[in-house]
């Protein structure tokens, strides 16, 4: 091998990573724009493509052809391989869990049925969802080359313990990380190498959340991305800075569910009252509309029901909605006011209710927010319907996006 192939070899390896990425989040569809992007010759680029195509990651077209609406030279398209190797991905949350297999791309491969029971054991819960991955890997003989999982709590960093587990069972301090990685041992779940197991990666699923949307949705772009949603219970909040997740000095930063939005209102887990995390999640809005959450549905999904069915018709409903959206409306202005986001995007309930009355929502941030006022912060719905698996997908996918050769060929 020549000196000058040697070199150009080291220099494509160098930039393996940072190339699949490119692919992986839609900002490099074409050769061309890949060497744009990374700054390297065309023929590094080309060597990079045939590279990452040969690990099974991405395709490449074998004709040149020009982007619709473009002028220039046509190049050859990029994506990521569909049939390529997907991650295990779970989420469980205070209604349940689900369990998918996720792709490069963010694309969602297969998922298992909802669960509806979460376990007070969390080694029993996250055995049945390591359980149903692998039957997922099992019907669809995808390879599997990592593992991530989202749990509704902070989790402290680098321990990997849920220390806030309100809305499940769990003991404060449950070692999930730990518990996960067992049980992918005990399924014999692989890795990236394909030779050892998957090590568990964990997270808090609203962080999670943000980091899928800031990647694969509508906060794709945004330097400074604000995302602040409810699920099944309790409000979160995520910020992620210049790409990365700002997660604080040990992952547990950003408790935006404990603003107070109402100094009279209901009392919340942390000791104080009328907190966001109490005052604009699905049981607040179903007990403001009077219903009965009751046991048998998921709250998120009976509460998402009403507003689309009874808004129109229901003045209780419709009453509710508006006293969330001004909560709400009052946590994002301070918000906003504090950590001057250049994007909001809200999920879960709270992208209902933007949805179903936006004009209130942003015309309440803009009346207590000096930001808002200006109208410079937009305010969007989450554009991805299973965000939290997305993003611990993402987080299973980031050993090979850091090091695609070394992760797969170690």
């Amino acid at each position: 091998m020549t000196p000058t192939r040697t070199t150009k070899l080291e220099r494509g390896r160098s930039v393996l990573g940072p190339a699949l990425e490119l692919i992986h989040t839609g900002r490099a569809p074409t050769r061309a724009a890949l060497t744009a992007e990374l700054g390297v010759t065309r023929a590094t680029a080309g060597a990079v493509a045939a590279e990452l195509e040969s690990l099974g990651l991405i395709t490449v077209d074998s004709r040149p052809g020009a982007a619709s609406g473009t002028q220039g030279r046509p190049s050859h398209r990029l994506a990521v391989d569909p049939g390529g190797p997907v991650v295990l991905a779970a989420q469980v949350h205070a209604d349940g869990f689900r369990a998918a297999l996720v792709g490069l791309g963010g694309h969602i491969v297969a998922t298992a049925p909802a669960r509806r029971a979460v376990a007070a054991d969390p080694a029993q819960i996250l055995g049945d969802v390591v359980e149903a991955g692998a039957g997922l890997l099992e019907s669809t003989g995808r390879r599997c080359v990592g593992a991530g999982l989202a749990v509704p709590s902070a989790v402290a960093e680098p321990e990997g313990t849920a220390i806030n587990p309100l809305h499940l069972a769990w003991e404060v301090g449950a070692p999930v990380r730990e518990i996960f990685t067992h049980a992918l041992a005990q399924a014999r779940i692989s890795g990236p190498s394909g030779e050892s197991t998957a090590p568990g990666h964990t997270a808090n699923d609203i962080n999670l959340a943000a980091l899928a949307e800031h990647r694969h949705g509508a906060g794709r772009g945004a330097q400074h991305l604000l995302v602040v949603g409810t699920g099944h219970r309790g409000v979160g909040g995520a910020l992620v800075l210049d790409g990365r997740l700002h997660t604080g000095s040990s992952g547990l930063a950003l408790e935006v569910g404990h603003l107070t939005v109402d100094p009279v209102g209901r009392p919340c887990h942390c000791g104080s009252r009328g907190c966001l995390d109490v005052e604009t999640d699905p049981l607040a809005f179903l007990e403001a509309a009077g219903r009965d959450p009751g046991p048998e549905v998921s709250l998120l999904e009976r509460s998402q029901e009403l507003i689309r069915t009874a808004y129109e018709t229901d003045t209780a409903v419709r009453g509710a909605v508006g006293t969330l959206i001004d909560r709400l409306g009052l946590g994002l202005a301070g918000l906003v006011n504090i950590l001057n986001p250049d994007r909001v995007v809200l999920g879960g309930l709270h992208r209902t209710l933007l949805e179903t009355d936006g004009d209130r929502l942003r015309t309440v941030v803009a009346d207590s927010s000096l930001w808002g006022r200006s109208g410079s912060v937009p305010v969007l719905p989450s554009s991805l319907a299973h965000n939290s698996l997305v993003g611990a997908a993402e987080l299973a996918w980031q050993p090979v996006l850091d090091d695609p050769l070394g992760a797969l060929t170690a």
